[in-house]
């Protein structure tokens, strides 16, 4: 079994780790649904707390089709970072085709007011072995 890749960016000293894995026990070619996990790690190694207040994914498969999703928080929770502290938690997605990608921003504020933007970094979603579009 080979590991999963795993992506990550920082902004504003906020550091996002992302790691996808394709579920064939959950998934169905014939149907085009291709069931694709991903762990997020979100670890706030700047000075300043902020709370993640809202998220935006952008979400392509290889048929070329994109899809929007935003809302509150992540999983339900609004979590509050300071120095050194992180929050995991792991969802999931039903792409069409074999192979795509995911990006987005994850919106923060902090106590100040100030409110920012981090980057979730661009990571492929594909079954091991096949061809991924290109980033």
């Amino acid at each position: 079994m080979h590991s999963a890749p795993f992506y990550y960016r920082l902004t504003e000293g906020i550091r996002i780790t992302v790691r996808p894995t394709f579920l064939p026990e959950r998934s169905n070619p014939g149907a085009q649904q291709y069931v694709f996990a991903y762990a997020v790690r979100i670890e706030n190694v700047g000075e300043r707390r902020a709370q993640l207040r809202s998220r935006r994914w952008l979400i392509h498969d290889s048929s070329g089709e994109g899809t929007v999703v935003e809302g509150e928080g992540v999983v339900g929770e609004q979590p509050t970072l300071a120095r050194g502290q992180a929050h995991e938690y792991q969802s999931f997605y039903v792409l069409k085709s074999p192979s795509g990608f995911m990006e987005g921003e994850y919106f923060f504020l902090r106590e100040d007011g100030t409110a920012f933007a981090a980057t979730i970094p661009r990571f492929l979603l594909e079954i091991h072995g096949a061809p991924g579009p290109l980033p």
